[in-house]
């Protein structure tokens, strides 16, 4: 297991290395997501040595992917927007910029509220809205009502497109995974011996709310994070791997407390609204076969 510490492992190359400087190259999530893991790979998460195969059932950003650069994966979502949008970034890198470029410099209040009032037909258009909405809007927050709509109102922040940013960086690096808009379970129950499962999702505690919190469109309650256990402890014993990030409370915690290591990690949280808001927080990590 590689333990959890405050600094970045650092790899050194020499002529001998089987690595070169590009596959070890950490990509930068291109998304911001709320609950990302952005701050926790560059915290020496825990992965087991060796694997085969990194699956992520709940994608968000893809900060562990990009991290961890997988010679193979499996990612998945219930998001389709989100999955669309890294489908696209895949399979038509540059299509896909041009269009982001031109949201770039029609940029401004009114062009944001009317891309956001309208969701494209076509695939790359409706990506290249969803990325754009997400670095233009109030803290790069995703949201959407009972009806799908996104409904997130314009932030203070302009840049559309990153100077500097590939497009094919990120497709060369995709190109070795799977991605695919379906339940967490059936992504969890199709992993065997060899496969490391990366799991973050909403998170709901038994007593926060009446236990359920809006997940996408969807509700994510109490009742998914115990079906998120039990079938997580099934490909356990199918031999798979697993890391888990999750509420650290109590109702939580006796959740995974039989069989999985638990670990508490402080951060900041970034998700409030106003700088005082945000302050030290702690999330739970739990792993089990690593």
């Amino acid at each position: 297991m590689r333990s959890i510490d405050e600094t970045p492992k650092v790899v050194r190359l020499d002529k001998h290395s089987p690595y070169s400087v590009s596959d070890l190259e950490r990509l930068q999530p291109f998304l911001k997501w709320a609950g990302g893991k952005r701050w926790l790979v560059g915290r020496g998460m825990p992965t087991p040595s060796g694997y085969g195969r990194l699956v992520e059932p709940f994608l968000g950003s893809g900060a562990v992917f990009f991290s961890e650069n997988p010679t193979r994966a499996l990612l998945s979502d219930i998001n389709e927007d989100l999955i669309n949008l890294f489908e696209i970034v895949r399979d038509r890198p540059l299509e896909f910029q041009s269009v982001l470029q031109k949201h770039q410099n029609l940029h401004n209040r009114h062009y944001y509220y009317s891309v956001r009032s309208v969701v494209p037909v076509c695939r790359v258009e409706r990506a290249a809205r969803m990325l754009y909405l997400n670095r233009t809007c109030w803290n790069g927050l995703y949201r959407v009502n009972l009806q799908g709509e996104f409904n997130v109102p314009i932030g203070t922040k302009s840049a559309v497109v990153v100077p500097g940013e590939s497009f094919q960086k990120y497709a060369d690096r995709l190109s070795r995974a799977s991605i695919l808009c379906q339940d967490f379970e059936v992504t969890i129950d199709s992993c065997d011996c060899g496969d490391f499962i990366f799991v973050d999702p909403p998170y709901t505690v038994k007593h926060n709310f009446n236990g359920f919190i809006k997940y996408n469109e969807r509700i994510f309650t109490w009742s998914d994070q115990v079906r998120l256990v039990e079938a997580l402890l099934r490909a356990s014993d199918r031999g798979a791997a697993i890391v888990v990030t999750n509420a650290d409370h109590p109702s939580v915690r006796e959740l995974y407390h039989q069989k999985f290591s638990y670990k508490s990690l402080s951060r900041q949280s970034v998700l409030a609204g106003s700088s005082r808001s945000r302050g030290p927080t702690t999330e739970a990590i739990f792993t089990l076969n690593i």
